[in-house]
């Protein structure tokens, strides 16, 4: 049952849905979970649920005209590999980066990533914020997608360094995402940013929104702060 709900979002979205990319879902929820049992990757051990939450709620951007013209994407606090991973096995024309602040996930997810010869991902491991002022990450990508759990205040000092001028943030949010990017306004102006809208994506058993923002100007160079100031010291 499980799998044929992910075959239908790919072809509502107009996405490969043969075997071959079913089989590659398979793979990597299976991976997951098995190493689940000794290290803590996701509390969702149900596979009609982790289907749901981790592989359709991830996919729901991808016919996002800011997705569909994107080529270089960053994942910030990747976790166990999601949105980052699911996108990745859908577009193999994009070039993926999934970034986390624990190494030892990091390592399940590229070990996974390589088992289904998934050549389009990188993984880096380090904090959002010292990354995001390392030359090689910083204002160089198309794209970021986060579904990193921290208010948008935050998130947006964690994200809006990496994208280039021109490029989009996607910010997977609850149902109150509206009143979390009004207190953020000021955040997300002060790093270069400006919301366009706020997308509802309809996900079966609950209320999900995809914040999406452009990029229109160079983030000032003393964002991001050290590593632990955003989250202390949430720009207001």
């Amino acid at each position: 049952m499980s799998m044929n709900l992910l075959k239908e979002t790919l072809e509502r979205l107009e996405l490969p849905s043969d075997d071959k990319m079913l089989e590659k879902f398979q793979q990597y929820m299976e991976g997951i979970l098995e190493w689940n049992e000794k290290i803590n990757l996701t509390a969702i051990t149900d596979r009609e649920e982790f289907v749901v939450k981790h592989f359709v709620d991830s996919l729901l951007c991808c016919n996002f005209a800011e997705y569909r013209s994107a080529k270089r994407v960053i994942d910030v606090g990747t976790g166990a590999g999601f949105p980052g991973i699911p996108l990745a096995i859908v577009s193999p024309d994009k070039e993926f980066i999934l970034a986390d602040s624990l190494n030892k996930r990091l390592k399940v997810v590229s070990e996974l990533a390589g088992s289904l010869h998934l050549s389009n991902v990188t993984t880096i491991h380090g904090r959002a914020e010292e990354l995001g002022r390392n030359k090689a990450y910083r204002e160089s990508f198309d794209l970021c997608v986060s579904r990193a759990v921290a208010n948008m205040s935050v998130l947006a000092e964690y994200c809006l360094p990496f994208l280039k001028r021109g490029g989009y943030f996607l910010a997977y949010k609850g149902p109150d995402s509206g009143e979390e990017v009004r207190q953020a306004e000021k955040a997300i102006s002060l790093l270069g940013g400006r919301c366009l809208r706020i997308e509802e994506v309809p996900v079966q058993d609950f209320n999900h929104n995809i914040v999406v923002m452009e990029k229109i100007k160079s983030t000032p160079a003393k964002f991001p702060r050290k590593a632990g100031t955003p989250a202390k010291e949430p720009i207001f």
